[in-house]
């Protein structure tokens, strides 16, 4: 089905959802779909003015932040208590401030935990923390006045509290280098030779930007995705890379992983050591990978669907064609596990019953706790997002980057700042920072399409979102979840993935690891400092909530991988004698060596 066709459906959306046990009633029609554009004259210069605009506000609706400006002031205008309390606050601290700088108190305030700006010994020698002191004290303030206003819409406070917070990263003293102990000792200790080097590096990132290009420390094929295998399918959107097998035998159920299409495949198939391709091949399963096609202006009517069609379901069929496999198992991560979930729950529907079983790997099939990218996330910054796509066909990488960037800006911007141009260190790159920096577009339709049908209405959990010409529910499907979570995830936060357990009645198993969105699944065995909880929740099971969860849920040391392959043992069949590696006759030939064209596409 074309991107043009497959959102057609009625206007109204319903008012009330499915419960999440029950069926959706298949006659409820949809949130109105994404039309293709405005076409008006009047539009397309609005449209023009909004995408010159965001070159200005880094992609930030200026009318949805002086709606939040507005709501905020409005209420705590008419809060006269709260802004005395906030008043007498404001004199404590200058009381304390002006003590501590006279000698008569010590600094008192510490920054939180996961705050490491002020980790060198000397922030603690005055005049550094008094420094120190003033700064937290008024970052203390302006989260007071910023957050648990009465009446404020949260999407509203969460705009306000962030650009607070944005605006007092940019000149703490950890970013003023006169004002910063580390920066100062190391010009001392170098004769000024960081200086030197921290210009160098400054002048060798601009030339690199003025080239619009990223130069990659790690090239796939070369140092990354080096996993043996061959593209064994290849259609406008997708490359299906099937895996030479490195064991005698295998399982007869292939594996299929559905990554995301934010970023480039091989954040699965890294480096040797920390492949979890290689791992899984290694344990006798034959693994294939989606390889997403990087889209271009070309492709802006490409829909969600169309992912699904064109993606999941083609690597399917092109699966069970060469392996000629019964089952499959599954797995997906971050938004390519979103996208399993909608293709399993539409197979369900359509009495599709080979899924042998479902792997999320930080993955949401639920949207009410979305993590920090709600940010974004009100029709307001919609619209404003949608006219930035509209004249140039898709989300441009550096204005993905750069939310991601700006939601943690201490760690990604300013530190990263400091650091190379002020100190003068060189950055080693690993091949999962060299990944990082392989950003790939976002087609104008899809991405609206996902923003507003998933994150804004929540469609997918609430039995509206359409998946051909008719809706699917996630409790529809019957195959066996395995659901990983990672602890420190702001992009798919754990309590949000784990209400997958709210949407199926199905057996779940839920592993909660140490780690982030990215390093807690690249999460190999051997690898230092790593821990994971499990528990298996049996088909209709009662509800644990996430909390009750982690109490319950016993620690173990190490990688999680093994828990995977476990789970995908006890869901498969005896091992026999590895499929070949494409197969001609069936017409999925060998086209290329693995990792194929697609992920070279910038």
């Amino acid at each position: 089905m074309s991107a043009e066709t497959q959102s057609t459906s009625p206007k109204n959306a319903p008012k009330n959802a499915p419960k999440a046990t029950q069926k959706p009633n298949r006659t409820r029609t949809p949130t109105p779909p994404i039309t293709r554009e405005r076409v008006s004259n009047t539009d397309a210069i609005d449209r023009t003015l909004h995408a010159a605009q965001a070159r200005l506000t880094a992609g930030l609706s200026p009318a949805a932040l002086a709606l939040a400006w507005r709501d905020w002031a409005v209420h705590l205008a008419n809060q006269p208590a709260r802004q005395m309390d906030l008043a007498r606050q404001a004199l404590e601290d200058a009381a304390s401030i002006t003590r501590v700088a006279l000698g008569l108190d010590q600094p008192s305030t510490e920054p939180s935990p996961d705050d490491r700006r002020f980790t060198h010994p000397r922030w603690q020698d005055m005049p550094y923390s008094l420094y120190k002191e003033q700064f937290l004290r008024t970052e203390r303030w302006w989260h007071n006045a910023t957050t648990a206003i009465a009446g404020v819409d949260p999407a509203h406070e969460r705009i306000v509290s962030f650009i607070t917070r944005q605006a007092l990263d940019a000149v703490a003293p950890t970013n003023i280098p006169l004002l910063n102990p580390e920066v100062t000792e190391a010009a001392r200790t170098s004769a000024g030779q960081s200086v030197r080097a921290g210009l160098k590096n400054w002048l060798q990132d601009s030339a690199v930007a003025l080239r619009h290009q990223t130069d990659l420390p790690l090239q796939p094929g070369k140092q990354v995705a080096i996993s043996q295998g061959a593209v064994v399918y290849r259609n406008a959107l997708i490359e299906l890379i099937q895996y030479s097998p490195t064991t005698e035998k295998v399982r007869p159920e292939p594996l299929l992983i559905v990554p995301a299409w934010i970023m480039k495949y091989y954040i699965l198939d890294l480096s040797p050591e920390n492949s979890l391709v290689r791992y899984l091949t290694n344990q006798g399963y034959t693994v294939f990978m989606i390889s997403w096609h990087n889209p271009t202006e070309a492709d802006r009517d490409l829909g969600l669907d169309d992912y699904r069609q064109n993606g999941v379901m083609a690597a399917l069929d092109a699966i069970s064609a060469i392996t000629g496999a019964a089952k499959i198992h599954a797995a997906g991560y971050c938004l390519g596990g979103t996208l399993l979930a909608i293709a399993a729950a539409a197979m369900a529907r359509d009495h599709d019953n080979r899924l042998a079983s479902v792997a999320l790997f930080a993955a949401q099939t639920d949207f009410t706790e979305a993590g920090e990218l709600q940010l974004f996330i009100t029709e307001s910054q919609l619209a404003f997002l949608d006219d930035i796509m509209w004249r140039q066909g898709y989300l441009d990488t550096t204005q993905m980057a750069g939310a991601f960037q700006m939601l943690r800006s201490n760690d990604l911007i300013w530190s990263r700042m400091i650091r190379r141009y002020f100190i003068g260190e060189q950055e080693h790159p690993n091949d999962l920072m060299s990944w990082n920096q392989d950003a790939t577009r976002m087609p104008y339709r899809m991405h609206a399409e996902y923003l507003r049908h998933l994150f804004l209405h929540n469609d997918l959990a609430e039995g509206r979102l359409y998946a051909g010409d008719q809706p699917v529910a996630i409790s529809d499907i019957a195959a066996p979840f395995f659901v990983v979570g990672t602890e420190r995830d702001h992009i798919a936060p754990w309590h949000s993935v784990y209400k997958l357990h709210l949407l199926n009645q199905g057996p779940i198993t839920f592993v909660l690891t140490s780690g982030g969105h990215n390093a807690g699944i690249v999460s190999e065995p051997g690898h230092p400092h790593r821990h994971f909880a499990l528990l298996h929740r049996p088909a209709d099971g009662p509800y644990r909530a996430p909390e009750e969860w982690q109490r319950e849920a016993p620690v173990q040391e190490g990688s999680w991988w093994p828990e995977l392959v476990k789970f995908l043992d006890a869901h498969s069949s005896a091992p026999t004698t590895p499929p070949s590696l494409g197969r001609d006759d069936a017409g999925y030939k060998q086209l290329e060596p693995a990792p194929g064209h697609y992920v070279h596409e910038m």
